[in-house]
């Protein structure tokens, strides 16, 4: 029984040296797989170097989206279907509503009055037609106006009716310069639109902002069938993002949360949510505990990247770009000193992967250690054999 089951365990350690648990692929596998003059591989195998930070820092910051083209011209100061009117109306002859205010409420009494008389009417709601009915001058068109036109509108309803009547109006219900805010803000719902406060920013900070860091903010706007989207940390950098709004339009703040994955001989094999600001190649292995002293081949850390196709250009690399990007592996010596600036000069992006292969001692210790897991079933079964034959 035992010189069966002999071969048969060499014969399962020698095939198992190709399917040995690992932590990732070795080093020698990242490098069979990258491109070469010879062969066209999945993806660019960069020395990472401090020259080679400073080329990619070179090439100008690109975030994905635009609200540029989002931005609109149309005015929000003008009265639409919904909106309430306060409307004062003052008569010089005092004929339509008497020479005293003595009967006048407080609002009435903002217009001046002489020897004529002045009445402040109720809330009046601009109707379906877009109108608002005003005692002895009936239905007037208001809508699309704004509340100077709309005085003036009344105004000339009024003529005729009284010698010379003044007219003030003012919008005290915006119902129809409103936006939706929704998503991850403390107040959503529906915010007013005015002529100092008709900015994407604007619309924010009035529903509360958001208690997420800036860097995992996105911000669609909705209009017309159409979505614009930008990164909320380039509104507020960028002058042409903090675009304009219009009535109708919907505001989604979402939350993106930034993360990189660490794989391989770190101290930790985790998904990693990054901070606000940016962080380098440093500081990310300092979130997971650094490399694992034990198993950790120091010469080859790396870093996993779907680039820019402009960074990729700036670096020389040819490799074809997929719609995520430009893969590319970034491969640091960590036992250089040296190259501790580079890791320092090196910001790690979202969705970047930090690999560190084991080291060739790691690697064989792994093999011995498997072999003797295999030798130790031999031995049982061949001590089992033996009480059984007995």
């Amino acid at each position: 029984m035992t010189r069966t089951i002999l071969p048969l365990a060499i014969v399962a350690i020698l095939s198992g040296c190709s399917t040995l648990p690992r932590d990732g692929p070795s080093g020698a596998s990242i490098d069979a797989g990258a491109s070469t003059a010879q062969a066209l591989g999945s993806y660019a195998l960069v020395p990472l170097t401090y020259e080679v930070t400073e080329r990619m820092k070179a090439v100008p910051p690109q975030f994905f989206g635009t609200l540029a083209a989002a931005s609109s011209d149309q005015p929000v100061d003008v009265i639409g279907e919904g909106d309430t009117l306060a409307i004062s109306i003052y008569d010089p002859s005092g004929a339509l509503f008497g020479g005293s205010l003595g009967g006048t409420s407080a609002s009435a009494r903002t217009v001046p009055n002489l020897s004529g008389g002045s009445q402040a009417l109720p809330g009046v709601t601009v109707d379906r037609s877009g109108s608002v009915s005003v005692p002895f001058a009936g239905p007037v068109r208001v809508v699309g106006l704004t509340s100077t036109q709309a005085a003036a509108a009344i105004r000339r309803a009024l003529v005729g009716k009284v010698a010379n009547p003044q007219v003030l109006v003012g919008i005290a219900g915006n119902a129809s310069n409103t936006v939706n805010v929704l998503g991850d803000v403390r107040q959503p719902g529906r915010a007013p639109l005015g002529v100092n406060s008709d900015r994407i920013l604007d619309v924010i900070a009035a529903a509360g902002g958001s208690a997420r860091p800036t860097d995992d903010l996105t911000i669609s706007i909705q209009r017309g069938g159409q979505t614009y989207t930008a990164p909320l940390s380039a509104v507020t950098t960028e002058f042409s993002e903090n675009v304009r709004l219009q009535r109708g339009d919907v505001i989604n703040v979402q939350y993106k949360p930034r993360r990189f994955s660490t794989f391989g001989a770190l101290n930790a094999v985790t998904q990693v949510d990054m901070p606000a600001g940016p962080m380098t190649l440093t500081g990310a292995m300092s979130k997971v505990g650094g490399l694992n002293t034990a198993t950790a081949n120091a010469r080859r850390v790396m870093v996993f990247r779907f680039e820019r196709p402009e960074v990729a250009q700036a670096l020389g690399i040819n490799q074809p770009a997929t719609p995520k990007g430009v893969p590319v592996v970034y491969q640091l010596d960590f036992n250089n000193a040296a190259n501790v600036f580079a890791a320092t000069n090196l910001e790690i992006m979202p969705e970047d992967v930090i690999y560190v292969p084991l080291a060739g001692a790691a690697e064989a210790r792994k093999f011995f250690e498997f072999v003797q897991s295999v030798t130790r079933v031999v031995y049982d079964v061949s001590v089992t054999s033996a009480i059984n034959v007995d």
